[in-house]
């Protein structure tokens, strides 16, 4: 929506994870020495984790992207709460492996034989394991015996694995010693400082075509951003996102700490569960026992007329979550987008039809 307006050819925080959009902060270029580095190594595992949302998976998409397939054979597994029992399949149809009514010690050979074969041709195979804290101890233990696969003296499988900061716990728990003596290299990706956190902003801006003047960020405007996401990566994408767009509707080219503060509370007031004291509920007040509603000075509860208690609790629900001052704001914004697209529509026709004619959009 707010593209067009500041004239970027694309969405430059979007949330998805994108290689095209790097960016390589202090602790993200030494993340990716140690995913190199055991690339080099061709044996154990690399271990790194992160904050939700610091760029693990946008670091091995980058990485993955690098990698040539005439060298590399590499499969991705993002895990869920996976056990012994599947793992070993996932990571078998991950590399395209045939495993349907195979037992376990069929399903071992068939990835043995998968493994030699791609070494023979002159690949390595790369197993990348993401939000490897869902593992249950019983699948990580898989995982560590498929590193146990060999060809002579050269390991078979390389295999990372990406997760959350509990995942570091994970790792010093007693049934996870063995894997530990496989981990070759392990780090863990912090967030970005204000300086990172400013150039990893105009980073992404100008990757999709930015012009500094529009839109134009005050210095006080990086640190605000900075306060609030904390240098995560996502959150600073959703943060400058409703930015970006709380600028178009507001047809601001210059953005402040002002405008920062004012998003970064809107969007503090939307994750919270909606029960604020200023909100305006559906559901007035009870009144006190003996008391007339009009001497109290509050409402009849519109709840006692309905006869059904289950009906009642419904609606009740249903008028928690009612949020009247933010669905006003809402359509404000709603109006100010429509104003503005009939005003360039309006200027497109004029242009079209001369100084001569009066046509409008109604």
């Amino acid at each position: 929506m707010y593209e067009s307006y500041y004239k970027l050819s694309g969405k430059p925080f979007q949330l998805n994870p994108d290689p095209a959009f790097f960016f390589g902060s202090r602790g993200h270029k030494r993340a990716m020495a140690y995913l190199e580095y055991g690339l080099h190594q061709n044996e154990g595992f690399i271990v790194i984790t992160g904050e939700i949302g610091a760029g693990k998976t946008t670091l091995v998409r980058s990485l993955l992207q690098k990698l040539d397939p005439a060298k590399v054979v590499a499969a991705q597994l993002v895990s869920t709460q996976i056990d012994a029992d599947d793992i070993l399949r996932l990571v078998a149809a991950a590399f395209g492996v045939p495993s349907k009514n195979l037992d376990k010690a069929d399903l071992l050979l068939a990835l043995e034989t998968f493994l030699v074969s791609a070494t023979a041709s002159g690949k390595r195979a790369l197993l990348v394991v993401d939000e490897a804290q869902n593992l249950t101890p019983r699948a990580v233990e898989e995982l560590r015996m498929l590193s146990n696969f060999q060809l002579e003296d050269h390991a078979l499988l390389q295999s990372f694995l990406i997760g959350q900061p509990e995942f570091r716990d994970i790792m010093q728990s007693p049934e996870m010693q063995q894997l530990r003596q496989r981990v070759i290299a392990s780090y863990h990706l912090g967030p970005l400082d204000v300086e990172e956190t400013k150039s990893y902003i105009e980073h992404r801006l100008k990757h999709v075509g930015w012009h500094p003047d529009s839109p134009s960020f005050s210095a006080d405007a990086f640190e605000a951003i900075y306060r609030a996401s904390g240098g995560i990566p996502r959150r600073i994408n959703t943060l400058c996102d409703r930015l970006l767009l709380a600028g178009f509707l507001g047809e601001k080219l210059a953005l402040t700490a002002r405008e920062v503060d004012e998003v970064a509370a809107e969007m503090k007031e939307e994750q919270r569960s909606g029960r604020r004291a200023s909100t305006a509920r559906l559901v007035a007040a009870k009144t006190t026992e003996n008391v007339a509603p009009a001497a109290t000075g509050v409402g009849l509860d519109p709840l006692d007329g309905i006869g059904d208690p289950a009906v009642a609790a419904q609606f009740a629900r249903l008028a928690e979550g009612f949020d009247a001052a933010r669905i006003e704001a809402r359509l404000g914004h709603l109006e100010q987008t429509v104003s503005t697209v009939l005003q360039l529509m309006n200027q497109i026709l004029s242009s079209e039809d001369g100084p001569d004619q009066d046509k409008a959009v109604k």
